[in-house]
């Protein structure tokens, strides 16, 4: 029997009955504009398996500026205009993701490349809910 392929699955919160779309991949950022601040967020994140079942694991985590009520933490070290630091959690999950129509899209990175989150999921103007997850073969 083959393994299940892992990835994320992405949801429209307000779509409850419609099926997620699984994406394949086990590494990916997400970033964002803040729609004020004009400042741009990264974060880094893994798709692992633990006991049996995809969990999302927090990477590395960059602001590249620090403005109102986007402090990095403490721990954040400056490098090459950003703050870096390692968050100390993993994330709740699903991850909820506000997309409004006023402001940019998050892009979705893999590999260096980016797109628009759009490109994988059309917005209603909402929420839409981000998980580790699993196909099966």
């Amino acid at each position: 029997m083959k393994a299940a392929l892992l990835g994320v699955c992405l949801a429209l919160a307000a779509d409850a009955g419609a099926p997620p779309v699984f994406v394949p991949v086990q590494h990916f950022t997400l970033a964002w504009e803040h729609s004020i601040e004009k400042v741009r967020w990264e974060e880094d994140y893994e798709v692992i398996e633990q006991r049996g079942k995809p969990i999302l694991k927090a990477g590395e985590a960059r602001i590249q500026g620090s403005a109102a009520g986007m402090e990095p933490p403490p721990d954040a070290v400056r490098q090459g205009g950003w703050y870096r630091y390692q968050p100390d959690s993993w994330p709740h999950t699903p991850l909820r993701l506000t997309r409004s129509e006023y402001t940019p899209d998050y892009e979705w990175c893999v590999d260096g490349a980016c797109q628009p989150l759009s490109a994988l999921l059309s917005t209603d103007g909402d929420i839409t809910l981000l998980s580790a997850c699993q196909r099966q073969p």
